[in-house]
């Protein structure tokens, strides 16, 4: 995603969002912005996610301000939870974009980032979501380069904003 992000960089047409995540910012992986556990449920209560879930011990949230850019006919794009799809496509026209790989490059992927245990890892593996009915579905197989996973992505992207919205393999 972050080499999509600089490939549609300067394009206001599109909004990657920076997720809320009770994670310190030095982590490492996707830039965020981190809150404590507190920060994230005193802003959950007011109000301040349009969507947020808890998954992997961590709380995560996407900014409520998203409305206004899907209301202004950008594309905005946000890492969600499988499970909170369903809830997406209540408030915003949605297009399930499914980043996936074969389990062995994601779990080798999953151990690089250094953050989980390969306990956590065969968990986050063996859970299965479903896509929910209803919901328009673009999946990109990221077995490839990095760039050329991003090429397809933002084919995707593109596509979104034209209404089309296209499977990408």
């Amino acid at each position: 995603m972050a080499l999509a992000r600089e490939r549609l960089g300067g394009d206001g047409r599109f909004r990657f969002v920076r997720r809320e995540i009770t994670r310190p910012a030095e982590a490492g992986g996707e830039e965020h912005l981190a809150v404590t556990p507190d920060e994230f449920a005193a802003r959950r209560a007011a109000g301040a996610y349009a969507l947020s879930w808890e998954a992997h011990g961590l709380g995560y949230g996407i900014p409520a301000d998203v409305a206004a850019d899907v209301a202004a006919g950008r594309v905005v794009i946000a890492n969600i939870s499988r499970a909170r799809i369903a809830d997406a496509a209540l408030m915003f026209p949605t297009l399930a974009l499914e980043i996936t790989a074969p389990a062995e490059v994601l779990a080798a992927r999953l151990a690089a980032r250094g953050r989980e245990t390969a306990e956590d890892i065969a968990r986050r593996l063996a859970r299965e979501v479903a896509l929910p009915d209803g919901v328009r579905v673009a999946r990109v197989m990221n077995d490839r380069s990095a760039g050329e996973g991003a090429e397809a992505v933002v084919a995707v992207l593109r596509g979104a904003l034209a209404g089309g919205g296209p499977a990408a393999g």
